[in-house]
């Protein structure tokens, strides 16, 4: 993008957050190029220590992020891996014994008083800390351990874009720098820019889908797998730009009870992975289809096709693990246009701060 052509994006409503998502293949290149060798050198450092379990803290979307780390954790290393409650700590004063635990904070700003404070009880507690920020600078970043930059760049919309896929494809190549032998996973990353920007360069297709769900009063979203924490941060951002209360489930937990609420009304937006987790997927799938849902799909070519509606995915050897990277762009741009459909600034949601501190 060039400086004339960010400029313009920033005078419109939504601009600057339809520049920083626009800089995402920028972004992924300069991880892969720039950040690879130090979060490699870090995961080295720390798989030296042989942590027994792991612990996950964030909050909103980079408690989707780390969500998606868990899956790593577990699928590629098969290391326990738990999401914490900070009020344990925070609020009720617990103190566990965290004694060669890993214990991984993520926070785009690295400023929120509860995240620094159970990162430092946890610290005190025996275990190794990492920080994963956008702010080598923060609060957080030093009274961690470890510190690892997701080198986004200043993010300036409210809603986060380029810091989640930054914080995605960072915590893949730190999972990866765990494993025996201390891979660096670069290899099998480096299509994601290209692929990412082909998806970017289709926003007039996302446009009318958003036309679709301009008026929707309500919105599900599923997934399985590596995809959930797509379905969850999709949610997320069609929430706090728009004001479209929308859920997500994994498909399992739709099964055991949402099913009800879905009817010919509502859309139902699926991600659907390439892998295992689609396939566990497809039964949820044919329920949805049996209940007439407004089924719109973003996966594969041709799992895409399946639906009322679909956004095709050039997935097409990209590894299940990385597909999140890409899964979260067309429902970023989806938020945005239905957001500014609706008379609204995506980049400025109501009673929202850029940095959240809660305690």
């Amino acid at each position: 993008m060039t400086a004339t052509t960010a400029a313009h994006h920033r005078e419109q409503p939504g601009g600057i957050m339809s520049a920083e998502m626009a800089e995402q293949p920028a972004v992924l290149r300069r991880i892969l190029d720039r950040g690879a060798p130090a979060v490699a050198a870090t995961a080295r450092t720390v798989a030296a220590r042989a942590p027994r379990f792991v612990l996950l803290t964030a909050r909103g979307t980079s408690d989707n992020a780390a969500l998606y780390a868990k899956y790593l954790l577990e699928v590629q290393l098969g290391k326990p891996c738990g999401l914490t409650s900070m009020s344990t700590v925070t609020a009720y004063g617990a103190r566990p014994d965290l004694t060669d635990v890993l214990a991984v904070t993520i926070s785009q700003s690295g400023g929120s008083p509860d995240l620094v404070a159970s990162t430092k009880a946890a610290r005190e507690a025996g275990a190794i800390t990492l920080a994963v920020t956008n702010n080598a600078d923060s609060p957080l970043a030093a009274v961690s351990e470890h510190h690892i930059d997701i080198l986004a760049g200043p993010e300036r919309a409210l809603p986060a874009t380029k810091t989640y896929t930054a914080s995605l494809l960072t915590l893949y190549l730190f999972v990866q720098g765990l494993r025996p032998g201390g891979g660096d996973g670069k290899a099998a990353a480096e299509a994601l820019p290209g692929l990412a920007q082909s998806i970017l360069d289709r926003a007039a297709e996302v446009r009318q889908l958003a036309a679709r769900y301009r008026f929707a009063e309500r919105m599900v979203l599923t997934s399985r797998g590596y995809g959930y924490p797509t379905a969850k941060e999709a949610a997320l951002k069609l929430m706090e730009t728009s004001y479209i209360p929308a859920l997500s489930y994994s498909g399992a937990d739709l099964l055991h009870g949402p099913l009800a609420m879905v009817d010919n009304i509502s859309p139902v937006i699926a991600i659907v992975t390439e892998g295992r987790g689609g396939e566990a997927l497809q039964p949820v799938l044919e329920r949805l289809r049996g209940r007439g849902a407004d089924l719109m799909i973003v996966g594969s070519e041709a799992e895409a096709a399946k639906g009322t509606a679909g956004f095709a995915l050039p997935t097409a050897g990209v590894p299940e693990e990385l597909q999140p990277i890409l899964e979260i762009l067309p429902l970023q741009m989806l938020a945005y246009e239905i957001t500014v459909a609706r008379g609204q600034d995506p980049d400025a949601p109501r009673a929202l701060a850029k940095v959240t501190e809660t305690r």
